[in-house]
């Protein structure tokens, strides 16, 4: 994984840990798990706003 053997991914965690403490981290987790499913709930919505075949064309400058 990235070139990264057990040794270093534990070291990440212990960094981890230590920085923010161990109740924070299932906040912090959440939190990511949150605004990823909103940010792919959002490209979902995006993608089915758009129309095959139409432009997007922005007139503020006519």
């Amino acid at each position: 994984m990235f070139g990264l053997g057990i040794t270093e991914l534990l070291l990440i965690l212990g960094l981890i840990v230590l920085v923010f403490g161990a109740r924070k981290i299932p906040l912090i987790a959440r939190g990511l798990g949150e605004g990823i499913r909103n940010f792919k709930g959002e490209m979902k919505h995006d993608d089915r706003s758009i129309e095959p075949g139409s432009e997007d064309v922005d007139r503020r400058g006519d």
